[in-house]
């Protein structure tokens, strides 16, 4: 019996993204089409979890929401730039706010990328390959 296994040509299958996003429907939207691409997905509804989260799963990259609970992106960026151990994996902000000033925090805060809500599937795709140097 053959069996013919289909695999994704433009993703590297297997690597893992962590969705920081306090609203479940934009949470399992984005995991379920990030899957559906080959990369493996879990969440976190908030930046404690979060930082907990990279402890345990060490992801390849973070999407992160900027507008959470306790404690918001960009602190929980800044704490993951501050650990030796997590600086180097690329963070890219979301947010529903376009706002230059919200981008310049994002990046200020360490973020590599800053990407709008809604989420462009495409071009968000394309910054977590050039991220990842999947492309």
């Amino acid at each position: 019996m053959k069996i013919s296994l289909h695999r994704p040509t433009t993703y590297e299958v297997g690597r893992s993204i962590l969705i920081v996003e306090d609203n479940p429907f934009n949470a399992d939207m984005l995991s379920r089409r990030l899957r559906k691409r080959g990369f493996a997905a879990v969440v976190a509804e908030d930046g404690a979890r979060a930082l907990a989260a990279v402890r345990t799963n060490r992801p390849d990259l973070i999407l992160m929401d900027i507008s959470l609970p306790e404690m918001d992106g960009w602190e929980a960026t800044r704490r993951l730039k501050a650990d030796a151990a997590t600086r180097e994996i690329p963070v890219i902000a979301l947010t529903a706010s376009a706002m230059v000033s919200d981008r310049d925090a994002s990046l200020a805060a360490g973020c590599s990328e800053f990407e709008t809500k809604p989420v462009d599937l495409a071009r968000l795709i394309g910054k977590i390959n050039q991220l990842l140097g999947t492309q």
